[in-house]
């Protein structure tokens, strides 16, 4: 097959003939509850391009949220699975295990945060990770209670939508949900500044404000675990305040809590760094969460932490059927070659640079940019009312389909709608990405 060109190409509307067919076999077959972003349907992808069934050629700006970092089709990662799709596909680790979940194991507890002794445990998907992490942590410290963030999201399944802060569309309806989970304020600079300019720049007052509530509304001797994205997704791509972070992670160290990081977006260089946690000088989570950019594009996810911590369950405590697959394996051992000997750490610095330079250009022309933050390839546009601070889901649900329709993807998020975020693959060439902010630009300018 010949390879993608790497250029944006309408060859119909969008969507197409092929993708309206497409749609409709799919609204006989699959239930409405699962919904997508984008109404064309995938024929190939590679580099910053999806293209469709119908040959129209789309700029990827979403990386499939955040997991095709080093491209939908990566040498690496095509070259690995081919090889081990041929020897085998399935066998169970908890059955007979495999050298490739060791070589992944081995690779976590390399790659993440902190000389200590490690362990790694493979799982599925994120949330299946945020449920072991949870699992962990209470059998090492014989507590139950769990506290999560305002704007937080962790998963869709009971315990992690339980953690997760946003009702509609993750958790409204599928209630009752897992027991024991705790709310407290997380730092959100844009939105804290509106009323507290300290707040919004001292992590040190933001912190001591989350753990006031902590401590007089659960208690640490009631307290397990403290659960938290170092750079907020869903919520907003919420970067907390300087000093934030290490500040609640030292107060879990001197409580008896484990700190645990939710890297499911933001790990594998997605931020600059190949965990957003090494952001912050010294922080060193106790465990990890990761999932999305692991495999390559397969399913894969892991808890990696300290080794007296992850040691804690009992015998068969922790596994699964499918945790660790093979292939998934294999996709994952060349995805992290991929990351290392191609510098996309540091290629996602030059992204940020590119990105920040050209959305503050246009916030600084249009009032209706309310803010605009992140780091490396995880970037995103807060949009408001104009001339006001007032949250605008209406114009980022128009500005989404619009560049949509223009093909270029784009995804939203946010607790209150108004956040266009992008995540563009750390292959993308800057040509094409700087052509996607011209559309992003270009179509607000029409609203």
């Amino acid at each position: 097959m010949l390879p993608l060109p790497q250029s944006r190409h309408l060859a119909t509307a969008i969507p197409g003939p092929g993708s309206l067919r497409l749609a409709q076999r799919r609204a006989a077959a699959i239930p409405r509850g699962v919904s997508s972003t984008v109404a064309v349907y995938a024929a190939r992808a590679d580099g910053g391009i999806v293209e469709d069934v119908d040959g129209n050629r789309l700029i990827d700006l979403g990386s499939g949220i955040a997991v095709t970092t080093v491209g939908a089709a990566a040498p690496r990662v095509v070259e690995a699975v081919r090889d081990q799709v041929g020897a085998f596909t399935h066998t169970c680790f908890m059955v007979t295990p495999y050298e490739g979940y060791v070589a992944v194991a081995e690779e976590l507890n390399r790659l993440t945060p902190g000389s200590h002794e490690k362990r790694s445990v493979l799982l599925n998907s994120g949330a299946e990770a945020l449920e072991n992490a949870v699992k962990i942590a209470r059998s090492y410290t014989h507590k139950t209670a769990v506290v999560a963030f305002d704007h937080g999201y962790h998963g869709r399944t009971n315990l992690t939508m339980a953690l997760t802060a946003k009702s509609m569309p993750y958790k409204s309806g599928f209630g009752p949900f897992a027991p024991d989970i705790y709310r407290a304020p997380a730092s959100y600079p844009y939105r804290d500044g509106l009323f507290d300019k300290d707040l919004a720049a001292d992590g040190d007052l933001a912190a001591a404000r989350t753990i006031g509530v902590i401590e007089s509304q659960i208690g640490a001797h009631n307290l397990a675990a403290l659960v938290i994205e170092p750079i907020q997704g869903e919520g907003g791509f919420i970067v907390p305040a300087p000093g934030f972070l290490p500040a609640l992670a030292a107060w879990c160290r001197d409580n008896n809590v484990v700190f645990i990081a939710d890297e499911v977006q933001t790990g594998f260089a997605r931020t600059g760094a190949m965990f957003a946690c090494e952001h912050e000088d010294g922080l060193v989570p106790d465990l990890i969460c990761t999932a999305k950019g692991i495999g390559g594009g397969l399913p894969l996810a892991a808890v990696t932490g300290r080794a007296e911590i992850m040691d804690a369950p009992h015998v068969s405590g922790l596994g699964g059927t499918f945790g660790g697959n093979p292939v998934a394996c294999a996709a994952a051992l060349g995805a992290l070659a991929t990351v290392e000997a191609d510098d996309l750490v540091g290629r996602a610095r030059q992204i940020e640079r590119l990105m920040l330079q050209r959305l503050g250009l246009a916030q600084a022309d249009d009032d209706r940019i309310g803010d605009v933050r992140g780091r490396g390839a995880m970037i995103a546009v807060e949009l408001v009312q104009p001339g006001t601070c007032e949250p605008d889901r209406a114009l980022t649900k128009s500005l989404a389909a619009a560049c949509h329709r223009a093909g270029v993807i784009v995804l939203t998020c946010g607790t209150y709608g108004n956040v266009v975020r992008l995540l563009p693959p750390l292959t993308i060439s800057d040509e094409l990405l700087e052509e996607g902010l011209d559309v992003l630009i270009g179509e607000l300018g029409k609203l």
